[in-house]
This record gives structure tokens, sequence and C-alpha cells, in this order.
């Protein structure tokens, strides 16, 4: 048929594209005069696609058609109008022109809500149904037969937006495209309105969309819903207009605790709170609004309107650089009358209305992979320099709100100002625990209560699960490349260090941690490893395996590596941000996303990392952190179904408990570092000073709670007696104090428990028979200090020679001199594990290598090595970090292609043609024969 168009905006810009497509000839489009320099979407259009173009400023005037509009529209020989949103008023000698008539689209089923706030009316009626309507012009007010008419439910928080978006955007357009199909058939029907149910109400303005506040809460919420964004339901308040949008009645859990609003004539004043706006009907019920626009037309978050200076402006990298010139570019196309886009440039003072929002929205999503936008974010952030912020944020997976609503607890120690988070971080926002539920963290030093931290429920790791597979699957992390998550990676590190003083003082303050050591191990050590796994994460690539070399196929397997997903990380209590980073950090460099439970007793560090990794741009969900118990929170990550890899730090029994879950619920896999005894071998021919201090590091090193601590001394007996002597000599001289002190060289136990433990393990050590050479009892002042201790003539039935003590604890036996070592080492209770083993001597020969062949990670001191620095012994990393553990393989085989046409899909997943064994970090494929 040959179709006019008459109308504008964008839905009409579609439509016309659509009845193109289904092969109408559209002989001319009418639409609106340029506004502004700018032409609307639907003339621009028509105009590319060479199709006559009308812009008429009317088409009659005092209510009779002008001649030479009408002559102009009839010598195009239309056969039907199509007007899909037209605001213009067309003379019936034009609708009734056209052999077929005149159709036009409606959003509202008619005959409810006939005139032009139709969407707006359905949800100031608060209207369960919604939908558009298509029906034949007539000399009425959408008063003509029915062609075709199309449903929806309305949501409860749906606006304006979120229902033309949803539903009546895109379906209305198939509906139009319907419509003319029917009419080319000779099916469209003519169905005349019924008056029953007919309503008609007046255009919304600014001046008529004043809230009445003697209504109930639901009512209320509708009229702001039913305004937003335009007019804008207003109030009076403060001594100005504040317009309000974006609300809700789902109010479930929130308290009403904040600062007062006086509203005028309102029922009670509003609250505002850190998610938002609370409001009341007159019936007392609460409604929720987040953002309002100021009178000076500055739209902030309703949890802001108490808040002064906004937050420091985001540093740009050289991508979002470059990416902001092509929205600046995008800005100079809507705003042609402005001669130059600069920060300070107003989208809307320099002439956007509100088709233009729905065009940089569109704009946007072009030139940022896809990034989706709601029409309120231009109107939350309407200056150019303020839009950039915005959208580097959203590209981040980061927002504004959830930077400024945490609840911070200060304390001013060690010179500095700590502002710690305290409560649960899910899905980039800190939020409370399902039913406000709290739990005391202390202060070992003293015994004093630091604050009260959130105290993760069951329900909680279910939402903390979901946001993290959610970023997983949906979010920016699985989209972006593998090189920008590493410069992410790189940028975490870099605010660890900025703020290490700070995390240090915390690791002091909450567990108990010398503050020297802190910040050049736990905090230092955490760093390096970031900007170690920053480094890998483009580094991590499959192979190609030639599998048939025989002609013409030469047969191939392409193997590709893959982020598992989700992964559970429990870390433990003596290294809380260390721990926390050895796991993470990997897990991150491989793409997957991560839910941490810290220890119960020490989570304030973990909690700071998570306010880094906002400030970093890690996208929203990627990181996790639920401080809670193991048993509730630690057990069910093991048994998430959505949870696919857990990590595990903490005692054997727990472990094996852990793998019996993982392997119960979805076979997820799991690494786990436990429990052990570790042996230190100290011969005789040793340089002994260096043997005292090797000693004393491996024993008392962080108070003695570390996972390769020496569990046991093994001392040659002809230098055993002048060893014990010099050990107890370098005890006398341990300064026992508070962490925070420079000259502290033992602090406090991590935990009241802990200590209780050490207590008993050392009544135990006595009673069996050892001998107790210093130490053994908790140090007489306020805090959870234990003296450093030495037993001797430990035997391999005492439970002290098996079992780890995790403190400050010397376990020393003797062995015969000249037989090369113990006889047998003990690998710990049930002779099973051991972290390490270590040894001192100045002999090369294999006779002073014990046999201690189940040893996980094993490394001699002495010549072979050379000394360890500052008698630390350290494990060297592995060459390559063991990957597969945090990454799927997934395989393909088929030809070889020469040289692969532009065409050539990619292969379809299959089975691998050899099966896979995994074996230290290493993928080793074995033919199928073996």
């Amino acid at each position: 048929m040959k179709i006019a168009v008459i109308g504008q905006s964008l839905f009409g810009q579609e439509v016309y594209c659509h009845l193109r497509k289904e092969g109408h000839e559209v002989v001319g489009v009418f639409t609106v005069p340029d506004k502004d320099g700018k032409a609307d979407p639907l003339g621009l259009e028509a105009e590319k696609d060479g199709v006559p173009v009308f812009k008429f400023p009317r088409w009659r005037v005092k209510g009779q058609a002008l001649p030479d509009v009408v002559a102009k529209y009839q010598a195009l020989g239309a056969e039907l109008n199509v007007l899909p949103f037209c605001s213009q008023f067309i003379p019936m000698e034009v609708i009734s022109a056209p052999r077929h008539g005149s159709i036009i689209y409606h959003p509202s089923l008619l005959p409810r809500h006939r005139g032009a706030s139709a969407i707006n009316w359905t949800l100031i009626h608060g209207d369960k149904k919604g939908g558009f309507t298509i029906f034949w012009a007539d000399d009425g007010l959408d008063t003509g037969d029915l062609l075709l008419q199309k449903e929806c439910e309305i949501l409860p928080d749906d606006t304006v937006s979120t229902l033309y978006n949803r539903f009546l955007f895109p379906e209305g357009i198939k509906g139009m495209v319907q419509a003319v199909r029917l009419i080319a058939e000779g099916k469209a029907p003519r169905l005349p309105q019924p008056e029953e149910g007919a309503t008609y109400e007046g255009i919304q303005k600014k001046e008529t969309a004043k809230i009445n506040w003697e209504q109930p809460a639901e009512a209320i919420h509708n009229w702001i819903r039913g305004n937003d964004k335009v007019p804008g339901a207003w109030t009076e308040a403060c001594g100005q207009k504040l317009t309000f949008f974006n609300s809700t009645l789902n109010t479930a859990g929130l308290v009403p605790e904040g600062e007062d609003l006086p509203i005028l004539g309102a029922h009670r004043p509003g609250v505002v709170t850190k998610v938002g706006l609370i409001l009341f009907g007159n019936d007392d019920r609460m409604l929720l609004v987040k953002n309002i626009q100021l009178e000076d037309g500055k739209m902030i978050p309703a949890s802001h309107f108490f808040k002064g200076a906004d937050i420091n402006a985001l540093e740009l990298t050289e991508e979002e650089l470059v990416m902001a010139e092509a929205v600046r570019s995008a800005w100079k196309r809507i705003l042609p009358s402005v001669l130059e886009v600069e920060d300070s440039t107003d989208f809307f003072k320099s002439g956007a209305a509100s088709v233009d929002v729905v065009r940089l929205v569109e704009e946007v999503k072009e030139l940022c992979d896809g990034l989706e936008l709601e029409n309120e974010d231009v109107y939350m952030a309407t200056t150019f320099g303020d839009f950039i912020q915005l959208l580097v944020r959203k590209l981040r997976g980061d927002d504004k709100d959830s930077e400024c609503i945490i609840d911070y607890v200060e304390k001013a120690m060690n010179k500095l100002t700590l502002r710690m988070p305290h409560q649960l971080f899910i899905g980039g926002m800190f939020v409370d625990a399902e039913g406000a539920k709290t739990y005391e963290t202390i202060n070992p030093t003293d015994g004093s209560v630091i604050c009260q931290v959130s105290l993760a429920q069951v329900s909680d790791v279910d939402k903390a699960v979901a946001a993290a597979k959610d970023a997983f699957e949906n979010g920016l992390w699985g989209k972006i490349s593998a090189r920008d998550r590493g410069r992410l990676l790189y940028r975490l590190a870099d605010l660890m260090e900025q703020h290490q003083e700070e995390l240090a003082t915390i690791e002091a303050l909450d567990a108990g941690a010398v503050y020297t050591l802190a910040l050049k191990t736990h905090v230092g050590m955490s760093i390096q490893t970031f900007r170690y796994f920053a480094g890998w994460c483009d580094k991590i690539q499959g192979s190609t395996i030639p599998i048939n070399h025989a002609r013409p196929n030469r047969n191939l397997t392409l193997t590709r590596k893959e982020p598992i997903g989700v992964c559970g990380i429990v870390i433990p209590w003596n290294y809380p941000l260390m721990m926390l980073s050895w796991k993470t950090a990997a897990c991150l460099a491989a793409g997957n996303t991560v839910v941490i439970k810290p220890a119960q007793v020490t989570p304030l560090t973990a909690l700071k990392f998570a306010e880094l990794t906002l400030k970093a741009g890690i996208p929203k969900g990627v990181v996790n952190i639920l401080p809670g118990s193991g048993s509730l929170v630690g057990q069910r990550l093991s048994d998430h179904p959505d949870v696919r890899k857990i990590g595990f730090t903490g005692s054997t029994e727990v472990g094996k408990h852990i793998m019996k879950s993982c392997a119960l619920s979805n076979v997820k896999k799991v690494s786990l570092e436990l429990g052990g005894k570790s042996p230190l071998i100290i011969f005789a021919d040793c340089d002994l000073s260096k043997a005292v201090q090797m000693g004393m590091s491996s024993v008392f090193f962080n108070k003695g709670e570390n996972c390769i601590a020496a569990g046991r001394l093994f001392v040659e007996d002809s230098i055993h007696d002048q060893f014990v002597q010099k050990v107890v000599e370098e005890v006398r001289k341990m300064k026992i104090g508070n962490p925070l002190d420079r000259d502290t060289n033992h602090g406090p136990q991590n935990h009241q428990a802990h200590l209780q433990k050490l207590v008993e393990y050392c009544q135990r050590g006595v009673e069996e028979g050892a001998t107790l050479v210093c130490g053994g009892s908790q140090v007489p002042r306020p805090g959870f200090f234990f003296e450093p201790t030495v037993f001797t003539d430990v035997e391999d039935h005492m439970s002290i020679a098996k079992e780890e003590s995790f403190g400050p604890v010397m376990i020393i036996s003797r062995f015969a001199d000249g037989r090369g070592g113990p006889e047998r080492v003990p690998a710990g209770e049930n002779h099973y594990f051991r972290v390490l083993k270590c040894s001192s001597t100045e002999d090369r020969s294999p006779a002073r290598k014990p046999p201690l062949h189940d040893v996980s990670s094993p490394f001699t001191t002495g010549p072979e090595l050379g000394p360890p620095s500052q008698g630390e012994a350290k494990a060297a990393p592995p060459e390559v970090p063991p990957f597969h553990l945090l990454l799927s393989t997934q395989h393909f085989h088929g030809k070889r292609w020469w040289k692969p046409p532009a065409h050539t899909p990619v292969p379809a997943r299959t089975s691998c043609p050899c099966p896979i064994t995994v074996a230290f970090g290493w993928v080793r494929k074995w033919p199928q024969s073996e």
C-alpha cells in the first residue's frame, strides 16, 4: 500500500522503518518542525531514504484546514494514513482522504483514559491492566472504531517510562505493523467503542501535579509514579518545590530512622534515610521515594537530601577518555545550537526535550557496548561532566549511592582516623543482615568492644550468591577483556597501598597483629599478591592440540580456559587480609566472582577491602563479603548449588566436613588448607646463632598464629641444652605489649577462646611429663596476651607432640648425635599431615635430608638454598599458578582450516577425544590408548 506516516518521535521512526521492511511504499512523512535546529527522528530517517518530508507548523487555522497544506498532502496519493504518535490536530479533510482512511495508536485500553495523558492516568488510577489501542480515526477525540487492542499487567512500581519501555513501545510498534497488515489483507475489523466505562482526563501539567496528602499511601504512590517523569509530582518542603521520582510501596524491613523532612500539608514528616525518603499517607502506611528534583532542576538521590558536597570525581582511564569524547560528539549531534560541549554544559538548559533523552539513552547504548541507561539517569546528571562520571561509574559497576551510604564506625588511633564499614557487603552495597542481627567484634589488646558487626544469616548467603551469579553471567565482569580485568586489579592494589597504614592499623585493632609486621606482611604481601595476579589476567589461555596428522583432515583439538563461576571463600583469623588476598586475587584474575566469609572474630579488614573494591571500580556483585558463623554462612556456601568452588583455610575437622558437603551438593571444586605439625630439624654442625633465630621466627612469628609454624623442633643432642638456653634468653628479650607500639615484638592472641585453648594446651603438656622451661600462662594484664612458651623433653606419645598449638609454643625434642636426623619424624595428629619441613645444617649430604615424603610444600634451609631472609623460612611460589582449580576447560575438535573464510563458524562444543588428568597445576592430556 501507499502510506502516509503522520507523527513524530522514535516511536514514529520505528513504525516507519518496519512498514518499509514489510514492503509498503511510504509516499510521504509529515512531522513537526525542527526545534532549536534539531530535526525529529522520524523526519531524519525518512530524509535518509529519500522519502518526501513535510514539516507543517499547523494544518488548520481557526478550525479550518489550510488549503495549500491539504493540497500538498493530496498530491501524494496515499491509500492509508498511519499516525503512530502525533501531537498536531489533523483536519478531517486529511483523515478521510485515503481509500482506507486513517489509523491511530493510543496508549490505553479505549474507551478508558481518552486524552493525551493516557499513560499517566492509567497509573494514577491504579489500574491493574493497561495496554494500547489502534483505532480508526474519526472527528471525535479518541472515539473511533476499534481495530486492535493488546493488554499487559501493570506492575506495582511501574512508571510511565517503565510501562512504555517494557510494553507500549515494543509491542505498540508490532501492533501498528499488524494493523496495517490486516488492512492490506482486507481483514481489519471496525468495532464501535462502547460508552460504558469511558473516561476522559485532561493533559497533566506541572501546576496540576501537586501531591494531595489527604489520601492513603497507595494513592500517593500512584500519583507520584503516574507523573514520573513528566510533569513530575511535587510538594513544598524546606521553602522550595520538591519533585519526587522513583516511588515504591515495597518497604518491607524498612525502619523510618533518619532525619525528619517537614512537608507542607503532609500527615507526618517525611524521613530521609540511607535508602531514600520515606513518606506517609493518611493511613500511616509508608512509601519510599528514591530520587528528588530540587527547584533549580538538579536531580539527587533522596538519601542525599541533607548532604552537602558530592564525592570526588573519578579519574578516567585512557579508554574512558576516548569514550567520553565519543559521548561528547553525541551531545553535539543532539544539541546543534551549542557551539562547544563543555563539562558545565547542561543538557536541558541547552534545549533538550524528553525525546532527546530517549535519543541520548540509545546513543549511549551504541557507544558503550550496550550499556543500559534509564531515562532518569539523564535527569540525575544534567551537565556533561556529571553525565560522564555517571557513565564511568556504571561501566565500572559502581555508583555514587553505594559509596555515599556507607555507615562507618570511626575511631582515632595510631595518628589516624579509621573509617570502618561494619555491615554485610552484597551486590556492591553495604546492608544490614536479615533481621538486623549483629554481634560484637572485640579488640584483643584490652578486651573492649570495637563495634557491632552485621551477622549474616542463611538468607543473606542466598542474596550474596545470587548477586555473584548475576555479576558473573550478566554483568560487566564477564564482558570486559582480560586486560581490563587486570587493570582493575592493579587499581585495587594501588588503593590498598594508599590505605596500607589504615589497613595495618585495623589488623592490629581487630586481630592483635603487631603493626610493623602487619604493614610489611599482612598488608604488604596482600598488595603484592593482587599485583602479581593482575599480571596473569591476560596470560590465561587454552591450547591447540593436533590429534591426527593424516591428510586430508589434519584433525585437532582446541581447549579454551573459562572461569568456573561463583567461588565461596572461607578465610581464617590469623592473617585476615592476606589470606583473603591469596584466595580472592586468583579467583578474580581467572574471571570468577566471589562470596567471602571472613573469620567471625576478624571481619573489619575484609569489610574495608570491600569499600576499596568499590573505589577501584570492581563491578557490583563481583565481590561479596559476609561476616558470620561458619555453621551458618560456611555451611550454606558449601551446600549452595550455585557455588562452583570452595576455598577454605582452617581446621582439618571442618575441612573434612566441607569436602563432604561439596560432594553431596553439586560436586563443586574444593581447595583446602588445613592443620598440620611441621618439623624443624637442628643439626649439631649448624650456625647456632642462625638456628636460634630461625627457631624463634618459625615458632613465634605473628604470635605463633602461623600455618607454616614449626610445630615441633628436633635438636641434635650435643647442642640441645645450649640451643634451649639461647632460645630462653631471646624469649626474655621479647617485648609483650600494645601491637601499635613500634617496639612491640609480641602482641595479644587473636581472641579469648584461642587464648584459653593455649592455656589448656600447656597444662596438658605439663601433665603428660614435658618440661615447661618458660611461659605457659596468660600474661597478667588486660587483653588476650599469652607468654611465649618453651617445652623440652617432649616425647612422641604426648598430645603436644602431635597436636598443633597455633600459638607461641615451642616444642623441642632431642635426637642422638651422628644419626643424620631423627629416625622418624611424626607428622602430627594421627601422623597424617605436615605443612612443610625445614632443616638447619652446613652439611649438603643426602644423609641430612630425612625422608619426609608426605610434605605438601617442602623446602630446606641451609647451604642448598641459602639462609632465609631475617631467619624466616619461605616457600617459593609455584612457577605457574594452579589456575586449573579456578577454570573450566572447554574442548573442541574439528578440522584445521589453513585459510579460514570470514563466515567460518566457531566449532560447536563437544566432548574431548582424550581424557584429562590434573596434576600439580598442569593439565596433562594422555592418549586414549593409555
